[in-house]
């Protein structure tokens, strides 16, 4: 078993600055494909419109 030892930093393996980048990236790719739905969402308001 590990022990806790009170001053010392955590030995998680967790490289902060790559995480927090991945974290960034998917949040763009997120927002990226948000914009595609919205903007194909648009279109078909369009077409429906032009239906009438």
């Amino acid at each position: 078993m590990g022990s806790v030892v009170r001053g010392f930093p955590e030995g998680s393996n967790v490289k902060l600055v790559e995480e927090m980048v991945g974290l960034m990236v998917a949040q763009r790719a997120y927002q990226a494909s948000a914009k595609v739905v919205q903007a194909a969402d648009e279109m078909l308001g369009m077409v429906n419109g032009l239906r009438r």
